[in-house]
């Protein structure tokens, strides 16, 4: 008998088991291995692992057919004893799964212990072992030690093998290769050779053929020479219907935000400027790509597609560098080149690359600067201007340089409130005049002024109110206006009006679902939906609603999960995807199930801990990161570990460069002293909070639990009817 026969006949090559929050990385790898070509100088050679094939497929990986929350099920228990081969993606989602733990077990059972190979996607291996590290284990209990003989784990460690695709490791393409060798039994650097021998040839061919294209395309540009002057008409009259298609029709488009439409219109305006030569072009046809580039980029913005929107907006800048530079004392050219910096900046913005947004805003800054020296009275530079000032208030805010940032947004809100004077009819300009307000309000929040919080907010809502009612089919603007309901609501629910907070909150994603429901691609509709069901969400609970704010919960958890997965590399998305699983955590803690709430809140660290390293002054990524540690303290097993957590939370809310008066801070920073036992070194920041007027339903609760007196500020709350009445109200 030859040792192919000998073994054993397996329906599978191999079974991948994974956790369903990896699996993008699934579905990457079950693609990668059912159609990788083995190297034809390797298939039919004889290894330990039979005869190697041309094809790995199939491949196993649908556990859609379990059939009880205690039983592995038929079907998956089957294709297990059918496969030759365990496949297993680690992550610190995959190591706390139970499927993924039991289907390592189940296979080892079946004495095939060394047929295990793991492909690291995330998270460190056996962290577990290293104290505050727990939550970073890639490595399920099954795969960390070896099976005894009565079928169950041992005390005694094993290392599994493993692939590492994690950047700075192996990376995806090696990863792959070493999970093929294993697989096949073959040596890893015969197959990376082997490979590389391949790929080789390929380049080969590809060279050759792009010769014979180059030959076919020469001969017929130069065909193309001569038909050109019959053709100058038509061109005209192309760059015409081109200027209609990223004008007029772009702007109706993006007001009933209909993205799909207009990046088909964008797409086919770059197939028309992509067949024009490159030599030989008026300048008048390159501010025209320049201009399809910049609205490329902002419909994948839109659309979330980060790093595409920025390889357009860079095109777009080099073609409109060049223009300014040749043009100096066009200031239309100048505009046009300065704002595409600024969205250049927006993007590295959006993926927490402060630094680079800086610089990006710094160089918008500078242009527009020089252009207003030659045109002083320009009303167009001074609102760009304006608009700029706003994104390096941002960056500045971001950086806790909060002084330096309000300065910026009142400068902002003088500039504003000169040019609507001066054109009030102008939508552009006003909802520039509410997010200056707005910029005010959250500076006044991080202050501990509350009332002027509301009051400025309020100024928002009435601006943003007025405009979606002029023109109702604007969906961008309803977007506008449903993110400062939110932001009112939530803010006037911390004065103590949970009521009004739930209205705000409610009417903002009513809307968002609506809008939403026109244009489901668009992420920013979907962001909002989920955002502020996770904040309406809140408020239910805290009002004793909990059904409710489960319903809410859950439907921003399945938004969330859907765009980080589709860009794992947008800060915001990920650090909101966090609020909502920490909200479901509390949740569970309300429903009395602290081992859900267990899972939950450290899944909910797990993404908060790298965000809060990477921009340490981003208040909204350390209150989560403080709300973590809080909860998980309270329900941890472990008093050591609760203590740890406590010591930890408590530092961070005393870490803040700036706004160490934000009420949300106090109240955190209050909760953890009380559950440390110290109500003594808690009060003159409960003092503070009573102060300020601050009345979160959260804070009264634990207040209340620990026995502290903390009545109504009524000089509070004449103080905010007064700010509410001087203001502009709905």
């Amino acid at each position: 008998m030859t040792q192919a026969s000998a073994e054993p006949v397996f329906r599978y090559r191999a079974f991948i088991s994974y956790s369903h929050q990896d699996k993008t990385w699934a579905d990457w790898l079950h693609k990668a291995l059912e159609t990788y070509a083995i190297p034809k100088r390797l298939v039919g050679q004889t290894t330990s692992a039979g005869v190697t094939p041309k094809r790995l497929a199939p491949i196993f990986r649908d556990r859609d057919e379990l059939a009880s929350a205690t039983d592995l099920g038929r079907k998956v228990n089957e294709a297990l004893g059918q496969s030759a081969n365990l496949v297993v993606i680690c992550s610190p989602r995959s190591a706390t799964s139970h499927w993924v733990n039991e289907e390592v077990l189940a296979y080892k059972r079946l004495g095939r212990s060394e047929r295990i190979f793991c492909l690291i996607v995330d998270g460190e291996p056996n962290a577990s072992a290293l104290p505050g590290h727990e939550a970073e284990e890639c490595f399920a209990p099954a795969l960390r030690y070896q099976l005894g003989a009565d079928g169950e784990l041992t005390e005694q460690p094993t290392e599994p093998i493993a692939a590492d695709a994690r950047p700075g490791k192996d990376g995806k393409t090696n990863a792959k290769l070493k999970l093929v060798a294993g697989i096949l039994d073959v040596d890893f650097d015969a197959l990376k050779r082997r490979e590389l021998q391949r790929r080789t040839r390929r380049m080969t061919a590809l060279a050759t053929l792009a010769l014979i294209v180059f030959a076919v395309t020469t001969t017929l540009a130069i065909t193309a020479v001569i038909a050109r002057n019959a053709a100058v008409r038509r061109q005209k009259q192309a760059e015409d219907l081109i200027s209609f298609m990223l004008g007029d029709l772009n702007d109706k488009l993006a007001q009933v935000s209909r993205l799909d439409i207009m990046e088909a219109v964008d797409d086919h305006a770059m197939s028309y400027f992509q067949s024009l030569p490159t030599t030989d072009v008026t300048s008048e046809a390159l501010a025209q790509r320049a201009k399809a580039l910049e609205k490329i980029g902002s419909v994948r913005l839109d659309q979330g597609h980060l790093p595409a929107a920025m390889v357009a907006y860079q095109a777009a800048s080099n073609i409109a560098a060049k223009l300014a530079d040749a043009s100096p004392e066009d200031t239309t050219r100048q505009l046009s080149n300065a704002e595409i910096w600024a969205f250049i900046g927006m993007a590295h913005w959006r993926q927490g690359q402060l630094d680079a947004a800086q610089q990006a805003f710094a160089s918008a800054q500078s242009i527009l600067q020089h252009a207003r020296s030659r045109a002083p009275n320009d009303t167009q530079l001074r609102f760009q201007l304006e608009t700029i000032d706003n994104n390096v208030g941002h960056v500045l805010e971001a950086h806790g340089r909060l002084d330096e940032a309000t300065t910026q947004y009142r400068e902002m809100l003088a500039i504003m409130q000169r040019l609507v004077v001066e054109q009030p009819n102008d939508t552009e300009w006003a909802a520039e005049l509410g997010k200056a307000h707005n910029n005010l309000g959250r500076m006044a929040l991080l202050s501990g002024d509350l009332a002027t919080a509301v009051t400025q907010y309020a100024d928002d809502d009435a601006i943003e109110s007025a405009l979606a009612t002029r023109d109702p089919k604007d969906n961008n603007q309803r977007d506008n206006m449903l993110t400062v309901r939110a932001i009112l609501g939530r803010t006037v629910a911390m004065t103590g009006d949970i009521k009004t907070g739930m209205d705000d909150l409610q009417q903002a994603v009513d809307i968002a679902t609506a809008l939403k429901a026109i244009d489901p691609n668009n992420t920013d509709f979907q962001v909002h939906v989920a955002l502020y069901a996770t904040q309406l969400g809140r408020l239910r609970r805290l009002n004793g609603e909990l059904p409710a704010a489960g319903t809410l919960t859950e439907e921003a958890l399945v938004i969330f999960i859907a765009l980080t997965k589709q860009d794992p590399d947008n800060a915001s998305w990920r650090r909101e995807f966090a609020e909502a699983q920490l909200e479901q955590a509390e949740h569970s803690l309300a429903a009395g199930q602290a081992d859900k709430a267990l899972s939950q809140a450290e899944s909910s660290l797990l993404t908060l801990r790298p965000l809060l390293a990477k921009q340490p002054d981003d208040r909204a990524t350390l209150l989560a990161t403080v709300g973590a540690k809080l909860l998980l303290a309270q329900v941890s097993a472990n008093a050591e570990v609760s203590q740890r957590l406590l010591d930890e939370a408590l530092r961070e809310t005393q870490s803040a460069k700036k706004g160490n008066a934000d009420p949300r801070l106090l109240a955190l920073r209050v909760e953890v002293l009380l559950t440390l036992g110290r109500k003594a070194e808690a009060q003159p920041a409960i003092q503070q909070l009573w102060s300020s007027g601050y009345r979160d339903a959260a804070l009264v609760g634990v207040l209340q639990r620990e026995q502290v007196d903390y009545p109504i500020n009524t000089a509070f709350q004449q103080k905010l009817l007064a700010a509410s009445s001087a203001g502009t109200r709905r």
